[in-house]
């Protein structure tokens, strides 16, 4: 395809090649590509006998020479782990035969899809439903937050998602993605929901927003999620409860609006 955008009557059509974000190798050997800005999907050209697994529904496209198998993948134990950390009951074995065989998976909220390639023995912590699609080889299970203060007001829940390598994963984050590496000892406190991902060394806890005034006024609810190093953490700039709760308020109210479909009161939407 051309760079720009050809229309004309009784020619053939171009149009632009979405952004490439970034492009490599998984640990397994099947090369892939992130493609567009907001909105991305990963798209990955397999080795012959390559096998990736993803939660049913995540599909976007494949081609030719992909075998699809949905199961339990480990049995009830193995299903009832994936439906408390977020996903969904069965899972879907994607078998390549023939090389280069291509399949591809989309973001379903904008933000940014992150690969993370793991040795053997090397584990990363992710936000619930955080999984878009790994290798066979990586191992999904639940990290269970060992505080009930973290896990029922930290903003993510009782448990979260543990990837243990080897083998590469791709997760989606909801906005922009900011590193920081934290020293032993050193603290970050965090508006709950924007915690991505750590790493295990990571403590992940909670803390109670401090006077009253802050508490009533502050806006930024009674916690903050703290993260205390060693080890490197991700944070997302716009969690999908935020965004959620920010297009809320620009719905109408049960009574508004006598049709059948969505209301937007666009008033308010433009005064925002």
């Amino acid at each position: 395809m051309s760079e720009g955008f050809t229309n004309i009557a009784g020619q053939r059509l171009d149009v632009p090649d979405p952004n490439v974000a970034l492009q490599g190798v998984t640990v397994g050997g099947s090369a892939y590509k992130i493609i567009g800005t907001t909105l991305q999907a990963v798209i990955l050209n397999m080795r012959n006998g390559a096998n990736i697994y993803t939660e049913t529904g995540s599909l976007s496209w494949m081609s030719d020479g992909i075998d699809m198998n949905t199961n339990m993948g480990g049995g009830l134990g193995g299903m009832f782990k994936r439906v408390v950390s977020g996903e969904s009951l069965f899972i879907v074995d994607y078998v390549a035969k023939r090389e280069g065989a291509m399949v591809a998976y989309s973001s379903d909220f904008p933000g940014k899809i992150v690969p993370v390639n793991l040795a053997q023995g090397q584990t990363m912590i992710a936000q619930r439903g955080a999984f878009l699609v790994a290798e066979k080889t990586i191992s999904l299970s639940v990290a269970w937050n060992r505080k009930l203060g973290s896990g029922f007001f930290g903003g993510e829940g009782l448990v979260m998602q543990r990837f243990d390598g080897p083998g590469t994963f791709f997760v989606t984050f909801d906005g922009e993605i900011v590193e920081y590496t934290l020293q032993p000892g050193e603290r970050l406190k965090v508006d709950t929901g924007h915690v991505a991902m750590f790493e295990p060394t990571v403590n992940f806890d909670v803390e109670m927003v401090k006077g009253v005034k802050n508490i009533l006024f502050g806006g930024e609810g009674l916690f903050f999620a703290t993260l205390t190093g060693p080890g490197r953490i991700w944070l997302q700039t716009m969690p999908m409860a935020k965004l959620a709760g920010a297009i809320f308020k620009y719905l109408p109210s049960g009574g508004e609006g006598k049709s059948g479909g969505m209301n937007v009161n666009l008033g308010n939407l433009l005064k925002g």
